[in-house]
């Protein structure tokens, strides 16, 4: 399945859709995070967002739930199911279109690695997982949600690795794209 459909990315990617998909990614990460960082920062006296962080235990959910407020608390549910609904599937469209750009010019056809463009739909899986989880412990704050405290810190470490590593995986086919250029030219 895997397989299937990182063949369907490379055999669809086209340049507009990598020049579109990088404006908007960049666009967005410029215009819309800094204001909901802001935001973030001024309900969670400075604790952030639970997203933000690589690691936090279930106790630290719950603080920053309690810090929060109640007002905090809806709008962090409200970002979460508006801005933070709309970036995955923006950094996921980006990642998988410049992966699949990128992994076709440095990758040989039938490379294990050439499935790496499916990486950020992990991504996204955990990310929406996340925010599932953290919204029901700050809506159903102050009540115990024992099981959604515990699986969203696993969510968020799942999901940061991910797109470290797709950015990561990004920059070195970037590189190996220069590199086979330079050798194709030399």
């Amino acid at each position: 399945m895997l397989n299937n459909l990182s063949n369907y990315f490379l055999k669809n990617r086209k340049r507009s859709a990598l020049i579109f998909s990088s404006l908007v990614f960049f666009f967005f990460s410029l215009c819309f995070l800094p204001g909901q960082t802001k935001l973030a920062n001024t309900y969670s006296s400075g604790l952030g967002a639970p997203d933000t962080h690589f690691l936090y235990t279930p106790a630290d959910l719950y603080r920053m739930a309690e810090v929060y407020g109640r007002e905090g608390r809806t709008a962090y549910v409200k970002a979460r199911w508006t801005f933070d609904l709309a970036f995955p599937i923006i950094y996921t469209s980006f990642l998988t279109i410049a992966l699949s750009w990128f992994e076709e010019r440095v990758l040989p056809v039938g490379s294990e690695w050439r499935t790496a463009n499916v990486l950020p739909l992990f991504a996204m899986l955990f990310d929406l997982l996340e925010n599932s989880c953290t919204t029901l412990v700050f809506i159903h704050y102050p009540a115990p949600s024992t099981l959604f405290c515990m699986a969203a810190p696993f969510f968020t470490l799942v999901k940061w690795v991910c797109v470290g590593s797709s950015f990561l995986l990004l920059v070195l086919f970037m590189i190996g794209s220069l590199f086979v250029r330079y050798l194709e030219n030399h």
